[in-house]
């Protein structure tokens, strides 16, 4: 069997992302992703249309969570904004912050 030669993945054209936007359609739960400097990228989640707006802004939180660690190698925070309509919801997405180690504790003396 012949394999391919691995190529170096670039990294995507858009940026990381900043917004996201839910809605509720007659055909299914849709969402629409706002990256850093401009763009947008649409999409349906892969859930009934029965399901919870809870379960549906979890799985679009998931969606943006997951697309940022494997396409820019960082980590987002969502925050969900109180709903300006029925059926529709939006969110911020944040990188999160990352907490630094313990620094070893010297005992009050001096490292040289």
């Amino acid at each position: 069997m012949v394999r391919r030669k691995k190529e170096k993945r670039k990294r995507p054209a858009w940026g990381i992302p900043k917004v996201i936007v839910l809605l509720a359609t007659p055909e299914g739960w849709r969402f629409s992703i706002v990256p850093a400097g401009g763009g947008m990228l649409c999409g349906r989640l892969d859930i009934p249309i029965n399901t919870a707006p809870e379960d549906a802004r979890a799985a679009a939180a998931a969606k943006v969570v997951e697309l940022a660690r494997d396409e820019h190698e960082s980590e987002v925070e969502v925050t969900w904004d109180p709903p300006p309509e029925p059926w529709s919801w939006t969110a911020r997405v944040t990188l999160a912050t990352v907490k630094e180690p313990p620094s070893p504790d010297t005992g009050g003396q001096t490292v040289s």
